[in-house]
């Protein structure tokens, strides 16, 4: 008589079914959720989370970038390919445009991130949304390890760490009045290695900028940042041609790279396991400007 082999799940497949469940359970309490998706490895994972949750279906709400015009080419090019492909309605919500306008103003050191926030607002207000998937995980930073799945944001959009909702058994509270949103986190309990562990499982294509290439670079507060046309080289700084990759991407102007040999997943991986830093406190300027800078952001709106 043969024996029934046990069923065994695996830890990616755990972490799968946790995010799906809550894109799930967003869609049946809201009605109008939104994907920020900026073609960056977590949000290109979340991208293939909906997928998955509503597979045969497409993904049955519109996909937005917060966009600070201080972009990588290769990032933006895939973000297009890849809202091509599936068909989603792209929001912009345009940093520069928020300028021209006169909405924000541009600081004086010409980075955008900080100002990425009332433009944001703005879209949420604009397109009525009332849930915003994002892809920030508890592992990144000391106040993103504070947040919840479900993350209330009051009707200015702002973030109180001390007034969140019990997540009991998996209960997710999205009760809201009108011009109150819900940030919701599906990626929350994954790490940068489980990211990683996952884009190599469903063979997940990323920006080539996340892989070890040659790229002209400035040494400056011990990180490595692009030679480009936000990045200017400052009074005895030399420029270098280093193999670099990133970790993590986001505005050009504050966003370093790293010294890697890494140009295949396997190899990333490898790297990822033996590093102690994380993607953000290796790679992001803006997160080094005061010990709460992320969660300053967070509280005036940032996602």
């Amino acid at each position: 008589m043969s024996q029934t082999k046990p069923y065994r799940v695996s830890h990616l497949d755990a972490l799968e079914a946790e995010s799906v469940f809550v894109m799930r359970e967003v869609m049946a309490e809201f009605e109008r959720p939104v994907l920020l998706f900026s073609g960056g490895k977590d949000s290109i994972v979340m991208l293939r989370l909906a997928e998955k949750a509503f597979a045969p279906a497409r993904i049955p709400f519109p996909v937005m970038h917060v966009d600070t015009g201080h972009n990588f080419p290769e990032v933006l090019e895939y973000r297009d390919t890849r809202v091509a492909e599936l068909g989603l309605n792209l929001v912009i919500a345009s940093v520069q445009e928020a300028i021209d306008s006169g909405l924000v103003r541009e600081l004086p050191d010409g980075t955008r991130n900080r100002i990425q926030t009332p433009v944001l607002l703005a879209a949420v207000e604009k397109y009525r949304f009332d849930a915003l998937f994002g892809g920030a995980r508890r592992d990144e930073e000391k106040a993103r390890a504070k947040e919840r799945m479900f993350s209330f944001r009051d009707e200015f959009g702002q973030w109180d760490p001390k007034n969140q909702r019990p997540e009991l058994w998996s209960l997710y509270n999205g009760r809201h009045h009108p011009g109150e949103s819900i940030r919701v986190f599906p990626l929350s309990n994954w790490t940068e290695l489980d990211v990683w562990h996952y884009i190599a499982k469903e063979r997940i294509a990323l920006p080539s900028i996340y892989y070890a290439h040659d790229r002209e670079v400035v040494e400056r507060a011990g990180m490595f940042y692009a030679v480009n046309e936000f990045i200017v080289p400052r009074d005895g700084e030399t420029v270098e041609t280093r193999r670099v990759r990133y970790r993590t991407v986001g505005d050009a102007s504050q966003t370093a790279a790293v010294l890697s040999e890494a140009d295949t997943v396997d190899k990333v991986i490898d790297e990822v396991a033996a590093t102690r830093i994380t993607e953000r406190g290796a790679t992001r300027g803006d997160d080094k400007v005061s010990e709460a800078a992320m969660e300053d952001r967070k509280r005036e709106g940032y996602f």
